[in-house]
């Protein structure tokens, strides 16, 4: 289990825009938002995706990059960015079920349509340091936080210098 105030995973990602993505490469102004997503098949990640999107210029006054993960294929995850309302949003793909694990993220096995196994949602703020500080992982698709509710936290964060918890 990763902890807050812990130095963040190593993690490298492909992009649908065909270029890689480095959490260590990111230089944000305060936190990188990492938004790992169940993948196409979920009708309540695109929701939540469609709507960081249009917050997407809110994060980004808070000075918090943001990226979208999956552990769709390269293919599904260019069909997921085309058809989708998300242009500005990096968009992960490939992101290894074992990766997922040292992130602490569920992992269910598809039922239906769904794939063979996938993440459920998980969002993490990563400190300009390098460290965890804010974690919120789901073993379902349902009761995500609302981003005003994630935007409202940071800006209390900002304000008071509130330290990352549950550490101990």
């Amino acid at each position: 289990m990763i902890k807050p105030r812990e130095k963040a995973p190593n993690l490298e990602i492909n992009l649908v825009n065909g270029t890689k993505w480095s959490l260590q490469e990111q230089t944000p102004e305060n936190f990188t938002m990492l938004v790992f997503y169940r993948g196409k098949h979920c009708p309540v990640c695109k929701k939540q995706l469609e709507e960081l999107q249009k917050k997407k210029d809110e994060f980004t006054e808070r000075g918090v990059n943001l990226i979208a993960i999956s552990s769709d294929t390269e293919e599904v995850a260019k069909e997921t960015y085309k058809e989708w309302d998300i242009d500005d949003i990096p968009v992960g793909y490939d992101f290894p079920i074992e990766e997922a694990r040292k992130w602490g993220l569920f992992i269910s096995e598809g039922i239906k349509k769904e794939p063979k196994h996938f993440t459920e949602p998980g969002l993490f703020l990563i400190h300009k340091d390098g460290t965890v500080y804010w974690e919120s992982i789901q073993s379902m698709p349902f009761g995500r936080s609302p981003l005003r509710e994630v935007l409202g936290g940071i800006d209390y964060i900002l304000k008071e210098g509130y330290p990352a918890r549950g550490e101990a």
